[in-house]
C-alpha cells in the first residue's frame, strides 16, 4: 500500500439550489472545479488529489486531469450530507485503492481564488508550527461588531452598544472570519475531533480578494472579474 503524507480531497455536489451546476459552470474559460483541481496539482506538497462526486459531468470533467475520482453515494449528495461525512467516506475506501493518508486537506471547488502557493504555504505553517491542523481565514469586510438581530419593528435604538457608537472603523478590533478555502489536519485528529476544529490549531490568513467562496451569481461574477484582473 503506498504511504501518502497529504492527500487533498476536492468533494463536489451535483445539486445546488442557489447557483445550479455551478461546479461545472464556466468562470473565466474553465469549469468552476477546474480552478481547484489545478491549484492542487501545481502544488508541490501534496501526495494525492481525489474528486468526489455523485454528478457524472462533473466526475468526467475531473478524468481529464491525473487525480482519484470517487463515485459519491446517494445519501451523501443531499444538502443535509455533512462535508465531515463526505470526506470519512473518502478516507474510508482510500485503503481499497492502494492509498494510506497521514494527512487530509479539504479543498472546496468553490474557492477558485485559492492558488498552489496557498496550498504549500497553509501545509508549511502546519509543518512549522506542529499544529494539528490548520484553517485558512481572512479579515472580515465590515465588523462583526457593528451587527445585530432585528425585531419586528426594525427597531434600531440599541442596535450598537452605546460604547461603540460614532467609532471609527479603523479603532474597532480586527476580526477574521473562516473563508472555505483550505482546511488540513492529521487524519487521526479530524476523525477523533469530527473535523478540522481541534486543540492545538492554526489560522492561515488569506487576502479579501483571493477568499471569494462562491454562493450566488454575484459571487460568481465577482470571481470572474477578479480572475479577469489577474490575467
Amino acid at each position: 500500500m503506498d504511504k501518502c503524507g497529504v492527500v487533498a480531497i476536492i468533494p463536489a455536489r451535483g445539486g445546488s439550489h442557489r447557483l445550479p451546476g455551478k461546479n461545472i459552470k464556466l468562470l473565466a474559460g474553465k469549469p468552476l472545479i477546474a480552478w481547484t483541481i489545478e491549484a492542487a496539482l501545481n502544488s508541490r506538497v501534496l501526495d494525492g488529489i481525489v474528486v468526489s462526486s455523485d454528478d457524472e459531468d462533473i466526475l468526467n470533467e475531473a478524468r481529464k486531469y491525473p487525480v482519484k475520482v470517487l463515485k459519491r453515494p446517494d445519501y451523501l449528495a443531499t444538502s443535509s450530507a455533512t462535508t465531515f461525512d463526505t470526506l470519512l467516506h473518502c478516507l474510508d475506501l482510500l485503503p481499497s485503492q492502494e492509498i494510506a493518508v497521514d494527512q487530509i486537506m479539504l479543498l472546496q471547488p468553490t474557492s477558485p481564488l485559492r492558488t498552489a502557493e496557498d496550498i504549500d504555504r497553509a501545509l508549511a505553517l502546519k509543518k512549522e508550527s506542529g499544529a494539528c491542523s490548520v484553517i485558512s481565514v481572512c479579515e472580515c469586510e465590515h465588523s462583526p461588531l457593528w451587527t445585530n438581530v432585528l425585531n419586528e419593528k426594525g427597531d434600531m435604538e440599541e442596535f450598537i452598544p452605546s460604547q461603540l457608537l460614532n467609532k471609527r472603523s479603523q479603532d474597532l478590533p480586527v476580526y477574521y472570519r473562516l473563508n472555505g478555502a483550505i482546511y488540513v489536519a492529521d487524519v487521526d485528529e479530524f476523525r477523533k475531533y469530527r473535523g478540522f476544529f481541534m486543540p492545538n490549531s492554526r489560522a492561515y490568513v488569506m487576502p479579501a480578494e483571493c477568499s471569494v467562496d462562491i454562493d450566488t451569481e454575484m459571487d460568481f461574477k465577482l470571481s470572474q472579474l477578479l480572475l479577469e484582473k489577474n490575467e
